[in-house]
């Protein structure tokens, strides 16, 4: 089985988090969450992700993208996750991903250089559908062009252009939320029932990555803290409960992060458990990213609580993101489908 990063796909990854920890740190993600009425994704922050391929991670090299795969795309979202970091990112890659694989050749033409450098911005949603509306589209209001089913109910993608966006609120401030009606709608002729599920599951996986980087930095953040604070003369992660909480949820979070990339491998290649991989990683990860944000409240004391700390920022991502392709009790019953059957 495939666990293990390249060094190539390491240092992409770490060229990710230096950017964020260096030019887009949490000073600049509280700037985004504290002004709910911008449109939440900072101009320097969107020039670097096509500067730096991370909105071409995927398209091919024939349409100006760098021809990787989904393993280094969730090496990406993770990194992001860590981070905490707003922007369209995953919608402009999985709108990439439907045009690169369903489209029409001047469809590709037409959108995916565009999106590959960061010119033009995607979404992708599974919700509603471009006849009756899109009731939730992460950066809806600013997508150039959503890729959503084309009738309720029905196989079919379709691209969404030009369509009325009305915000929608989130209590997660990292993100944008829009429902978006109307507009120029146009097939993807290679759609497929087979290739949409292809498609739900990279999004899935994509944010499986998501939540593994929320939850590896929330506990790294937790263990760095209670390493300092201090009671009765000791620091208080010198205390057994916190000692084995703490421990427990590293185990988890190792086991959802080789969950997540091993899912990615899977899709990637057409492995026969790609559909299962995908379910554990989804379930494994909404699971320990819930504990381990409320575990860096709980364990940063009062402050964990305020507003003014930046563990909220963790949190409610993290219980956004769970609940997005199946929670955690739907991705356990897909699992079990799979495994035993219905």
């Amino acid at each position: 089985m495939f666990f293990a990063l390249t060094s190539d796909q390491q240092e992409f990854g770490a060229a990710v988090r230096d950017y964020l920890a260096q030019r887009f740190d949490l000073a600049a993600v509280r700037t985004v969450v504290e002004n709910p009425s911008d449109d939440g994704n900072p101009a320097s922050l969107w020039r670097a992700a096509g500067e730096q391929g991370w909105t071409a991670v995927t398209v091919d090299e024939d349409h100006d993208g760098l021809g990787l795969g989904l393993v280094e795309a969730q090496v990406i979202a993770r990194a992001l996750g860590a981070g905490v970091a707003p922007g369209p990112w995953r919608g402009t890659v999985l709108a990439a991903d439907a045009i690169r694989l369903a489209g029409s050749d001047e469809q590709k033409a037409a959108w995916l250089p565009k999106l590959a450098a960061g010119e033009a911005v995607g979404a992708f949603t599974t919700r509603g559908s471009a006849a009756s509306g899109l009731p939730v589209v992460e950066y809806g209001a600013l997508a150039d062009v959503v890729v959503a089913p084309a009738e309720d109910g029905l196989p079919g993608l379709a691209l969404v252009t030009g369509a009325t966006a009305s915000p929608v609120g989130s209590y997660d401030g990292t993100t944008r939320l829009a429902s978006c009606s109307g507009g120029t709608v146009e097939t993807l002729p290679g759609t497929t029932v087979e290739l949409q599920r292809l498609l739900t599951d990279r999004a899935t996986v994509l944010v499986a990555a998501d939540l593994v980087g929320i939850a590896r930095e929330a506990l790294t953040r937790t263990v760095a803290y209670d390493r300092e604070r201090t009671q009765f003369g000791v620091p208080v992660g010198s205390f057994q409960a916190l000692k084995h909480a703490l421990a427990d949820l590293h185990v988890g979070v190792t086991m959802a992060e080789h969950a997540a990339l091993y899912a990615a491998h899977a899709v990637d290649t057409g492995l026969a458990d790609a559909e299962l991989a995908v379910a554990v990683a989804k379930a494994k990860s909404s699971d320990v990213a819930l504990q381990a944000t409320a575990a860096m409240i709980q364990f940063h004391g009062g402050i964990g609580y305020t507003w003014e700390h930046e563990a909220h920022f963790f949190y409610k991502r993290a219980k956004r993101l769970a609940g997005q392709y199946g929670d955690v009790a739907v991705s356990r019953e897909r699992i079990a489908s799979l495994t035993v059957g219905a």
